[in-house]
């Protein structure tokens, strides 16, 4: 017990010793732990607006369309359908609203409601002789409501109210909308095609995908509903997948955060050695600051996701939906918290316990671990003093050459990723033009995901600066004594900085090299995992300029911790 109160009081009194450095690792793990939480609340949120439309609706296990009504009254005799609602007419036709001409879907129904496939009425009253009734996710891209005005299949029609289904996928991933009239009506419109549609009930509802696959022109609830919620499931694997890179890099600024104060405390750890404390104590201070932050980030980046996950957890307009945040389960608050906490103990274990147990005598009088000689060391010898410091620096510390280098080729990878799904994208949004949609209204789905892909992007961006400033700091602390031993040799400041700048460059190249191919596998393992194939592809002068971009990224970021340790007075460096 009295070990631990000390752990934690020493801990404690290091965090307020350093608080920008505690600030910065609160806000790597808390961003993570923000997107995690997003995550989880997305997935668990994908299914609720459908399940809850469907059941307001009484919505159908299936939809059979067909041409005539004796092949629809054929399969309600088929096997496993338990009962069939009355077919109606479906016409494709145009509509004119607000000065907008489209396309439109017009189904015929009677004014009573319906036991099966009964559209739920959410603004307005449902259609009569003369008025119309609009899907709502297709009356909010016209943008009218009850009292307008439109004209449908050549006649003027009155906005009786908007409603929302589950017999077909709402507006725009379902094109055209679709407007409901009364068969009456309906009969009176121009339509260039007019088909009949059935909803059914089945024994089985889980079987309904099957009886689909076997009877043609009939669609399951399952696939209509994965339509439906496209929007919300892209958006969850796009932010677990976030949260992988994130946690990455959140893992390697935690490394290196560590792997600093290590360099920077060395002749502290040798004190608490000295005055008795054991490598196992020297161990549980440097664990328990970090993992005290890594709680409180946690709870941060819990709350945080889950205040903006409203925005991100709305479903499609044409479903219902609740505008309340969903709250995290015990799960997901448990996952979380421990996702925080492993990233934490992963990145600072490993150099935590390096340097509890390097001797007290070296402890006081050396780096916390000396340099390693290898083959480039030798091999850089005839080099320009600026690249032979450079070779030498990344070449003795290669954890922490390895650590910068993954964290700009995890950075570069998503980058590259980001740009092929904004392209994908674009050419979505090209697709989605022409009669089927109303001209000028956005697409929810690619805006939601284009959200997602900017933060994620700004996030991951956010974290790779940080982790390249975090490897200059530390780089100019560990070579503090060796930069001024060289320049003592006759070295220049700006030699000096040079070589500091070229030890952070060479792993960065490298990493921006793997990085493109990287990310371009990654862009298509997530077309695959959607389903989808053939993505629009990078052009080649934007995946050119990412090299070159990433370098010069990596110099303006790491120049001021490289400058000031090469101007830093020699004196003071060899004393200190």
């Amino acid at each position: 017990m009295g070990r631990t109160l000390i752990a934690l009081r020493l801990a404690l009194r290091d965090l307020r010793r350093r608080p920008a450095q505690s600030l910065l690792l609160l806000i790597i793990i808390a961003a993570t732990a923000a997107t995690l939480t997003l995550g989880l609340l997305v997935r668990g949120a994908a299914d609720d607006p459908w399940d809850r439309t469907r059941a307001a609706t009484a919505g159908p296990d299936a939809v059979a369309t067909a041409a005539d009504t004796a092949a629809l009254r054929d399969l309600a005799r088929a096997p496993g359908v338990v009962e069939a609602g009355t077919p109606y007419p479906v016409l494709s036709t145009t509509l004119r609203a607000r000065g907008a001409a489209v396309n439109a879907v017009a189904q015929g129904r009677a004014t009573a409601p319906d036991r099966l496939d009964r559209p739920y009425v959410t603004d307005g009253r449902w259609t009569a002789p003369g008025t119309a009734v609009v899907e709502r996710a297709f009356a909010g891209a016209l943008g009218v409501r009850p009292g307008d005005r439109i004209v449908l299949g050549g006649r003027a029609f009155t906005v009786s109210g908007v409603a929302v289904t589950t017999g077909r996928v709402p507006y725009p991933s379902a094109s055209p909308g679709l407007v409901w009239v009364t068969r009456a009506d309906a009969a009176r419109l121009e339509a260039a095609e007019r088909r009949w549609t059935m909803p059914l009930r089945l024994a089985d509802p889980q079987a309904a995908p099957a009886f689909a696959a076997a009877h043609p022109g009939v669609r399951s609830a399952q696939d209509m509903a994965a339509y439906a919620t496209s929007e919300l499931r892209l958006a969850n694997g796009l932010l677990l997948a976030g949260t992988w890179a994130l946690a990455i890099l959140a893992g390697l600024c935690v490394a290196l955060l560590v792997g600093g104060r290590l360099a920077e405390q060395g002749r502290r750890v040798g004190l608490l050695k000295a005055a008795g404390a054991t490598p196992a104590l020297v161990a549980a201070v440097l664990l328990a600051e970090h993992l005290a932050v890594a709680l409180a980030a946690g709870v941060l980046g819990l709350l945080g996701g889950w205040a903006v996950s409203p925005a991100l957890t709305a479903p499609n307009a044409g479903l219902l939906g609740t505008a309340a945040a969903p709250a995290p389960g015990p799960g997901v608050v448990a996952a979380v918290l421990l996702a925080a906490l492993a990233v934490t103990v992963a990145a600072t274990a490993v150099p935590a316990l390096r340097g509890a147990r390097i001797s007290t005598v070296a402890a006081l009088t050396e780096p916390v671990r000396a340099p390693r000689r290898s083959r480039l060391v030798a091999l850089s010898a005839g080099l320009p003093v600026p690249l032979l410091l450079g070779v030498r620096v990344a070449a003795r510390r290669p954890r922490r050459t390895w650590l910068a280098a993954a964290s700009t080729a995890v950075t570069v990878a998503m980058v590259v990723a980001a740009l092929a799904l904004h392209r994908d994208v674009a050419r979505k949004d090209a697709g989605a033009a022409g009669p089927d949609f109303v001209p000028g209204a956005g697409n929810p789905v690619t805006e939601r995901v284009s959200e997602i892909v900017l933060v994620l992007s700004l996030a991951l961006l956010l974290l790779a600066a940080v982790n390249a400033v975090l490897t200059a700091w530390t780089t100019s602390l560990d070579t503090a004594r060796p930069a001024a031993l060289t320049r003592a040799l006759g070295a220049t400041p700006r030699q000096v900085a040079a070589g500091l700048c070229a030890a952070q460059l060479l792993p960065a190249a490298a990493a921006a090299l793997a990085g493109v191919p990287l990310g371009l596998l990654v862009h298509a393992a997530a077309l695959a995992a959607a389903g989808g194939h053939g993505g629009a592809g990078v052009p080649a002068l934007w995946l050119a300029a990412v090299v070159p971009a990433t370098l010069a990224a990596v110099a303006v970021l790491t120049a001021v911790p490289v400058r000031r340790a090469a101007t830093r007075p020699v004196a003071r460096a060899l004393s200190g």
